[in-house]
């Protein structure tokens, strides 16, 4: 019976040594659009009236405290 050794061995050898320090071209078109399309959906959460309402009421209270 002839023991494998690790070294060489399957996909693990061949990406041993490989480092990939960053992302490509594409994977930054890619995050920039998630990161874009990401804010636009916030923002339209954010000016809401049901959200608008809520943040209002609750900086009201805040100014309205009894100390």
């Amino acid at each position: 019976m002839q023991r494998r050794t690790r070294r060489g061995a399957g996909w693990r050898g061949a990406l041993r040594g490989r480092w990939d320090a960053g992302m490509a071209t594409a994977e930054y078109a890619v995050g920039t659009i998630a990161a874009c399309a990401f804010a636009a959906v916030l923002y339209k959460v954010v000016t809401s009236g049901a959200v608008n309402g809520a943040l209002q009421s609750v900086i009201e209270k805040a100014l309205h405290a009894n100390f």
